[in-house]
């Protein structure tokens, strides 16, 4: 997607990829041009980053996973001093976000409901969903049934927290892909039904306009130093309507594709904002009731180094 709307505005444009181990990586290959990076733990990860846009021109940097978020939040205006931007929210939002303590308490804040939270699960409250505050791509969840499902391992796990569960028999699960200017400023907002999920990533969805989730458009017009996609996951019930936030990702989610094709050009925008410098008008002229279903594709490289 960003090669094709980069190419449109600049034909000569590139979209480069990096990766601390580029030959297995299926997006590497995908790329005009790919590059191997220190991991995130090292110390020189970020000068070798720097480094590596200044000898390529690069103009814009569009981080991909959670871990990197908080790292590139506090050197943003580095690199921003050389002339080339990162879409990234500021340090204090990415922490709210990848902190899900603090994106309960983010969410109360902006009057959105949650499900009651605890650090010591009881048995009278079950059943209840468990997962480590800081975790990503559904790693470490637990659904609590039973008295026996509370075991020792999660109890004294000092990262897990404790939410009331809420039932897909009851509930629907919604990733919403909102687009924040330079500014903080919602300029689109779409919802995505997620119908099936594989390793916390959409498989099959469809994009929706529930009526129930229109004063989110209020909600988050504008978050300080919110910048480019961030990914909202809520719950709604199906009887009542009622809303409730789950997490916040400050980054394309892996269900992007979705509103892509329904016309939210979210790539476009952010190559107009920060390469062209343009302003961007509010959207809402995306296409309801459009269905993605997803499939693995593989990428074949053969070595050829004898």
């Amino acid at each position: 997607m960003f090669q094709m709307e980069l190419k449109q505005i600049f034909p000569e444009g590139k979209i480069l990829a990096a990766d601390s181990c580029p030959s297995l990586s299926a997006a590497c290959h995908m790329a005009d041009n790919h590059y191997e990076l220190p991991r995130l733990n090292c110390v020189n990860y970020t000068e070798k980053l720097l480094e590596l846009c200044i000898a390529n021109g690069v103009g814009m940097v569009v981080p991909t996973i959670d871990s990197e978020l908080p790292i590139l939040a506090q050197e943003r205006q580095k690199f921003a001093d050389t002339g080339i931007a990162i879409v990234v929210s500021g340090p204090s939002l990415v922490r709210k976000c990848r902190d899900k303590r603090l994106t309960h308490s983010f969410f109360l804040e902006h009057g959105v409901n949650v499900p009651t939270m605890s650090y010591q699960p009881s048995v009278d409250r079950l059943p209840l969903f468990a997962k480590p505050y800081d975790g990503s791509s559904s790693m470490g969840l637990h659904v609590l049934h039973v008295a026996e499902d509370l075991t020792p391992s999660l109890t004294n796990d000092r990262k897990m927290i404790f939410v009331d569960y809420l039932s897909p028999d009851e509930h629907d699960e919604y990733s919403i892909d909102a687009y924040f200017s330079i500014e903080g400023q919602l300029k689109c907002m779409v919802p995505r039904l997620r119908i099936e999920t594989r390793a916390g990533e959409v498989s099959k969805g469809r994009t929706e306009r529930p009526r129930c989730l229109a004063p989110l458009y209020q909600t988050f017009q504008h978050l300080e130093s919110a910048r480019g996609c961030l990914t909202i996951q809520v719950f709604v019930h199906r009887e009542t309507g009622s809303v409730y936030g789950i997490e916040i990702n400050p980054r394309f989610g892996g269900g992007f594709p979705l509103s892509y094709h329904a016309g939210a050009n979210y790539p476009r925008w952010l190559i107009q904002e920060y390469l062209l410098g343009e302003s961007i008008e509010f959207h809402d002229c995306w296409e309801a009731n459009l269905t993605m279903l997803r499939y693995d594709e593989h990428v074949l490289v053969r070595n050829t180094a004898g």
